[in-house]
C-alpha cells in the first residue's frame, strides 16, 4: 500500500483528536476516507492529495455498524481510534459504571470491528490499525483512570488474536496495534495530563517537560500514513507512538 491513492480507508473515531489527525493525513496522502463518528463533523478539503473525506454518522459500538460500513465502502484500510474518555478519579471514587466505561466502549468497538473484518473478510492486502494506549505498557497501569489501562491492553491482545485467525484462514490482512503516549491536545489526553500533574504536585507545564516532544494529532496522522505505506512483511504487531513517531514493540 505504498501508494494510498484510491485506496479507501475507514477511520473510526474521526471527529476529534488523534482520529481527526489520522483521517486528515490519509486524505492528504490521496486516500478516500470514510470518517466515522457519533456526531456530524466537517473536514477541510485536502490541500495536497487527491483523497476526499466522507463523513459517516454512526455508533461504532453497535454490533451491526461494522458490517454496514464495510459492506457499503469496501475499505482496504481500517483504523480504529474511537473510545470513551475515562473518568479521572482514584479507585475508591469510581463506580463500576465509571470504572468499566472503556471496557464497554473501546473494547466493544475493537471486538465488533475485528470480528466483522475477519468474517467479511477484507480484500487481500488490506491493513487494520487498532489505536490502543501507552497506558497499557505502564507497570502500574493508569491508577487515576479506572479500567482504562486494562481495556487498552485488551485491545492490543485481541488485535494479535485477529492476526492469528487471519493467518490460520489464509487471509492476507495485516493487523497492527498502535499505543500512543500522552497527547495533551486531545480530549482524552488533556484531563489525564491535568490529573497526573496534580497527583505529582506539578504544574501541567512542568509535568509535560518530562514527556517532550509531545504527541500531536498531526504526528499521529503522519505516523499512520507511514505505517500503511510500509511493506506488510516489515510491519510489527505493535508500536508505541510518541512525539518522535512510531517505535516497534517486542
Amino acid at each position: 500500500m505504498s501508494d494510498l491513492s484510491g485506496r479507501t480507508a475507514i477511520v473510526v473515531g474521526a471527529s476529534r483528536g488523534l482520529g481527526r489527525g489520522i483521517a486528515t493525513a490519509l486524505a492528504e496522502a490521496g486516500a478516500p476516507v470514510v470518517a466515522v463518528s457519533r456526531t456530524a463533523t466537517t473536514f477541510p478539503e485536502p490541500a495536497n492529495g487527491s483523497g476526499a473525506i466522507h463523513p459517516e454518522v454512526a455508533d461504532a459500538g453497535e454490533a451491526t455498524a461494522p458490517a454496514d460500513l464495510i459492506g457499503r465502502h469496501s475499505p482496504e484500510a481500517v483504523v480504529l481510534v474511537a473510545g470513551a474518555s475515562p473518568y479521572m478519579r482514584p479507585l475508591q471514587h469510581q463506580t463500576w459504571e465509571t470504572f468499566s466505561v472503556n471496557w464497554e466502549t473501546d473494547v466493544r468497538i475493537a471486538f465488533h470491528w475485528l470480528r466483522e473484518i475477519l468474517l467479511t473478510p477484507l480484500r487481500p492486502g488490506s491493513r487494520v490499525v487498532v489505536v490502543s494506549s501507552g497506558a497499557a505498557l505502564n507497570n502500574e497501569g493508569s491508577p487515576l483512570s479506572g479500567g482504562y489501562a486494562g481495556a487498552k491492553a485488551t485491545q492490543r491482545f485481541i488485535t494479535g488474536y485477529a492476526q492469528g485467525e487471519a493467518r490460520a484462514a489464509g487471509l492476507d490482512i495485516t493487523f497492527t496495534a498502535v499505543l500512543p503516549r500522552f497527547a495533551p491536545q486531545t480530549g482524552v489526553g488533556r484531563p489525564a495530563v491535568a490529573a497526573y500533574a496534580a497527583r505529582a504536585g506539578l504544574s501541567v507545564e512542568d509535568f509535560l517537560r518530562h514527556h517532550t516532544p509531545l504527541l500531536t494529532p498531526e504526528i499521529a496522522g503522519a505516523s499512520v500514513v507511514e505505517l500503511l505505506r510500509a511493506e506488510a512483511a516489515t510491519v510489527a504487531p505493535a508500536y508505541v507512538l510518541t512525539g518522535t513517531g512510531l517505535h516497534q514493540l517486542p
